[in-house]
């Protein structure tokens, strides 16, 4: 699934070839994918894992093993930028063979109205061993790096991914994770985001948004409106912001709506912000639910790449464990895609991993695996048959 070339292109352009003798960037790359693959917890682990198997990895482009230090000087001194690059030039290259996997699902209740893109954006908190992490001191006996991610909710990928540490706020990034969409896109945030100057930009710009009020929020109300007779609607209210510093960042009116949610399985009384005066009450709730999903991808990063037990302590060795996870999440997302896998993607993992070092036909393997269907025996050597009398 990654093209043949694509890293030595990329290490060329990124300098990391000049900084590889024998370990080669690709073996590097191959190396950081099966420490995800394997849940590996040390460098000895993925070292000795490899070399164990050194006659099945060289037939991958002649991907080698590596020493302990070479691995752990190639994590450290090797620019994550590659790492990076690949990621997107790789998904760039799936979606191009298959269109489809990045159009994604149709969308269901209230967002099959739009026509336009509609992107969640959050961050996940990665958390590092602090005696360790100088460069990522986040508390004072706490070190940790942060993940912000713009994702698209058709296809359910990424369109940005900043990886950076924790000690800065979230909506110092909101700019950054915002500075590609287009007019009449939709983006969708939680209150973390929330930076009125940033907000009045994307208004400007044609770009709605919806997000949740701080709580501590200060306004007038205008006027009232009466969009729906959705009764979970509490409020819908078009509002100007009072105090001189919100009121200088974002001169124009907003729409202020409050309305019952549903969390974990109590209704709680949300409210949310919007730039849009037309929608329905309930379709702003409706899309503010949808920034749950990007929650959902977290989960599933979480619990598939291997996020906890770093290879490296320095900040290049964290980005390129992350950028090769992200990267081994997008391949098994495709895989998944293209043998139109019906199971959790937490077990197609792990059958993916349970037969990493079998020379098997991946795809038929898939094609006939889960509990639904009839068991099918799988042999690495077809059985010689046995008829009575004959010898």
């Amino acid at each position: 699934m990654i093209p043949p070339h694509l890293v030595k292109r990329l290490a060329e352009l990124y300098g990391v070839d000049d900084k590889s003798r024998k370990f080669t960037p690709w073996s590097h790359v191959v190396s950081l994918i099966y420490a995800q693959m394997t849940h590996a917890v040390s460098l000895n682990d993925v070292c000795d894992g490899l070399r164990m198997n050194e006659t099945m990895l060289t037939p991958i482009r002649g991907a080698r093993a590596p020493a302990k230090n070479t691995l752990s000087h190639a994590n450290r001194e090797r620019s994550p930028l590659m790492a990076e690059a690949l990621y997107w030039e790789v998904m760039d290259h799936l979606m191009t063979q298959s269109p489809q996997f990045a159009k994604g699902k149709v969308r269901r209740g209230y967002l099959r109205r739009f026509n336009k893109a509609i992107y969640a954006m959050d961050s996940t908190t990665i958390k590092l061993v602090a005696k360790s992490l100088d460069w990522a001191k986040h508390r004072r006996r706490k070190a940790a790096a942060k993940c912000h991610m713009q994702l698209d909710l058709q296809s359910f990928l990424p369109r940005c991914v900043i990886i950076d540490t924790a000690k800065h706020h979230d909506d110092t990034k909101a700019r950054e994770l915002c500075s590609g969409l287009q007019a009449g896109e939709i983006v969708v945030f939680d209150k973390a985001y929330v930076d009125f100057d940033h907000l009045a930009s994307m208004d400007r710009e044609g770009i709605f948004w919806v997000c949740r009020a701080k709580n501590n929020m200060t306004y007038r109300v205008i006027r009232t409106l009466e969009t729906t007779d959705n009764s979970r609607v509490l409020r819908d209210e078009v509002i100007e912001l009072v105090t001189q510093k919100s009121r200088k960042a974002y001169p124009k009116t907003l729409r202020r709506v409050v309305a019952l949610v549903e969390v974990d399985g109590k209704d709680c009384e949300l409210e949310f912000l919007s730039n849009h005066m037309e929608w329905s009450a309930w379709t702003v709730a409706e899309l503010y639910r949808c920034r749950w999903n990007i929650e959902v991808f977290f989960k599933e990063i979480k619990q598939t790449i291997q996020l906890a037990d770093f290879l490296g302590h320095n900040a290049n060795a964290v980005k390129w464990q992350v950028w090769t996870g992200l990267l081994t999440h997008l391949l098994v997302r495709y895989l998944a895609f293209s043998h139109s896998w019906q199971h959790s993607f937490t077990r197609l993992f792990t059958v993916v991993r349970a037969v990493l070092w079998r020379r098997w036909h991946l795809g038929e393997l898939l094609d006939c695996y889960g509990t639904a269907k009839p068991p099918v025996r799988l042999c690495a050597a077809p059985q010689q048959a046995y008829l009575w009398g004959v010898t």
